[in-house]
């Protein structure tokens, strides 16, 4: 499915008129799927279904706030960080990475009830690296216990770092497993995929549903 996504993004361009301006790609952890991957992946072929309102809510509002975030769910990154993660992204932006691309992203910040995935506790994430990137590292973090990300936005402090994964050679799909913990019920894991390439750093967040089981 991967190999084929430009080849479905142009179609959807050329047969609904969505818009245009689709970014070289880049990559993205496609599961669990992030914000922007999740709306793209169930709505990119229906997008101006009014279903998508009453079904996906969330996916609406930043359908309508700005469509190209979907269309390039593989190019949410910042250049120049330099590892200052915490520096460059303000709590309250951390699921648009800090609002980059002239806001492009900036509705994937919007606290409610995003679609959530549900999964273990000991899960595997795959991260997509389309571009063949790399990475120097994959920071994984997760809410810890009793933040609720349907009523409270994300901050740094709510997040604990649970995995920290190395260099990985450039290739299409990088897996790994990671360890939530004791974690029950709705979470946010938040990745930082920092490229091999250059300095390039990509801020990620995925809604899970943890089970308690591993």
């Amino acid at each position: 499915m991967r190999k084929a996504l430009l080849v479905f993004v142009s179609a959807v361009v050329a047969a609904t008129g969505a818009p245009a301006a689709v970014a070289v790609p880049h990559g993205s952890v496609v599961d669990p799927p992030t914000r922007n991957y999740g709306c793209w992946d169930r709505w990119g072929d229906k997008h101006l279904s009014p279903a998508m309102k009453s079904e996906d809510p969330m996916c609406w509002q930043a359908y309508r706030e700005n469509a190209n975030a979907m269309w390039d769910w593989n190019g949410l990154y910042r250049e120049d960080v330099g590892g200052k993660h915490r520096e460059a992204i303000p709590d309250g932006q951390l699921c648009s990475g800090g609002r980059t691309h002239d806001g492009r992203y900036a509705a994937l910040d919007l606290v409610g009830e995003w679609r959530a995935a549900y999964r273990n506790n000991l899960f595997t994430m795959n991260a997509y690296d389309s571009a063949r990137h790399g990475a120097d590292y994959y920071h994984v973090y997760i809410t810890e216990q009793g933040f609720d990300p349907l009523s409270e936005s994300l901050g740094w402090d709510d997040l604990e770092l649970v995995k920290k994964v190395g260099s990985k050679p450039p290739a299409e799909n990088t897996r790994f497993t990671v360890d939530a913990g004791e974690r029950s019920g709705r979470h946010i894991v938040y990745t930082i995929w920092q490229a091999s390439h250059m300095d390039q750093s990509y801020y990620l967040c995925s809604d899970v549903v943890f089970t308690g089981a591993k």
